[in-house]
């Protein structure tokens, strides 16, 4: 998962990556086939286009947020 710029989510980075942990998630810096999710701000950069080629699904923060939700109400 990629962070968007800090600029526009500092406040959610410490929150992103905790959940993304605490799921059993793996924060990585690149983008592969076994990439899940690439989570995109407003300037997602050049991750985007290796993220679609790969497959991989691209979401943003709000859906980022709700997927964190949904596995709260399971858990």
């Amino acid at each position: 998962i990629r962070r968007p710029p800090r600029s526009t989510l500092f406040p959610y980075t410490t929150l992103f990556r905790s959940e993304i942990k605490k799921y059993g998630g793996h924060i990585t810096e690149s983008v592969s086939s076994r990439t899940d999710y690439l989570v995109v701000g407003e300037n997602p950069g050049s991750k985007l286009e290796k993220a679609k080629e790969a497959g991989v699904k691209i979401i943003n923060e709000k859906e980022f947020l709700t997927l964190i939700g949904e596995k709260k109400q399971v858990s």
